[in-house]
């Protein structure tokens, strides 16, 4: 019997903090529901970007609209394997709820694995789950834990995590990797196959949650994974779109977080690598027209290494001319650009279908991230047991 999860959400929980655990553990086989007090499967729940920007704290913008697929109310918390608690503003609100209180308790008191990051530590403290345990935290959270009796563990970045018996914590999102990794074998889960690695191409204004989904997956599974982009070295940052889905004709755009790169593009060595991620957005317009990505796309495809392209990334593929003779799908919108390129366009219905032909993984937006993420896993040979 496959494991199932829950992830305990709210209005302006932190965007990467929910999507990121929710997707990957989907891509890894196992069933997430996310639910809200006083919402239903299909409602939405706003999210928050929380980023470094140089001040003495962090900034908020709007995320994405992130979907519910099961009704709190109806929630059996006993039949779940373990607890996701996801940070930003939400965790403030939901730890006066007496109902997720309750909820907690049963995960904690049960000793089921209980994930929490950034300021879902209050909800910990709130419920009395946090008492003789070490934990970590956003440093602003503090406080709170060390009056709830936790030993506090200060992070030494903000990757930090801990685990201490069935609880789980971390610092922010940029800790996802260790977080996620920690979380599946508390559940029993065995990863294989994944000394591998992968090579994602980046640009400014690629899809926020299409680079940050799939590279902190990939990573959470123990892949060495790089990301780069033309122009730029190991350390800069390219800064991200959030396309989301809003009742228009088209998607909406508002700023993503800034997302840091790697390693250099300059010098690159594409035989070092295992496999070939493209994020969608509205880098690939540009990327697709510079010689040295072309020449980079077309390394890959002839050496039939796995190539992973999502969205708007399929821009790239046609330009560089691999998809003659293949099977593919992209955003609806790309469509052209997919058939002028010679491919037998395979329609994404639903958008998160995804499909495999021979090396070559296609996906249609990030809805698409679980079956994207494990299609790549299948291809590198990597395996989440229980």
């Amino acid at each position: 019997m496959g494991k199932s999860v829950l992830l305990l959400c709210g209005d302006y929980m932190e965007d990467h903090e929910a999507m990121v655990p929710f997707q990957a553990l989907q891509a890894y086989g196992i069933a997430v529901d996310a639910a809200c007090p006083g919402k239903k499967a299909g409602d939405i729940c706003r999210t928050a970007i929380h980023d470094s920007a140089g001040y003495q704290t962090y900034t908020e913008s709007r995320g994405h609209n992130f979907t519910l697929n099961a009704t709190f109310d109806e929630v059996d918390f006993c039949k779940y394997d373990g607890l996701v608690i996801p940070g930003g503003r939400a965790p403030e609100y939901l730890a006066m709820n007496k109902s997720v209180l309750d909820c907690v308790r049963k995960f904690s008191d049960s000793g089921r694995p209980i994930a929490s990051v950034c300021h879902g530590q209050l909800i910990l403290a709130a419920a009395n789950s946090v008492k003789g345990r070490k934990c970590t935290a956003y440093p602003a959270v503090k406080p709170v834990l060390i009056d709830a009796g936790a030993h506090w563990v200060e992070p030494e970045t903000m990757k930090a995590c801990v685990a201490d018996g069935n609880i789980i914590t971390g610092a922010t999102y940029k800790g996802h990797p260790e977080f996620i990794q920690l979380f599946v074998r508390a559940l029993g889960g065995k990863i294989t196959g994944s000394d591998k690695k992968i090579l994602f191409l980046c640009g400014d204004f690629m899809e926020d949650y299409e680079v940050t989904v799939p590279f902190q997956s990939l990573e959470a599974l123990g892949c060495h994974v790089d990301a780069v982009c033309p122009k730029k070295k190991g350390g800069d940052t390219c800064p991200t779109a959030v396309h989301d889905f809003e009742g228009d004709q088209t998607y909406s755009e508002k700023p993503g977080h800034s997302f840091t790169l790697t390693a250099s593009f300059e010098g690159l060595d594409a035989s070092n690598y295992d496999a070939l991620v493209i994020p969608g957005g509205r880098a690939p317009e540009y990327l697709a027209l510079d010689e040295t990505v072309i020449a980079l796309v077309k390394e890959f495809m002839h050496s039939k290494k796995p190539v992973a392209s999502i969205c708007h990334g399929q821009q790239i593929l046609a330009a560089a001319g691999v998809l003659k003779g293949r099977k593919c799908t992209a955003y609806p919108a790309v469509k052209l650009n997919v058939v002028l390129g010679g491919a037998t366009w395979l329609e994404p219905d639903p958008i998160d279908r995804c499909y495999t032909d021979e090396n070559l993984v296609t996906g249609a937006a990030w809805p698409g991230h679980p079956q994207f993420v494990s299609q790549l896993m299948a291809l590198l040979g990597i395996r989440v047991s229980f």
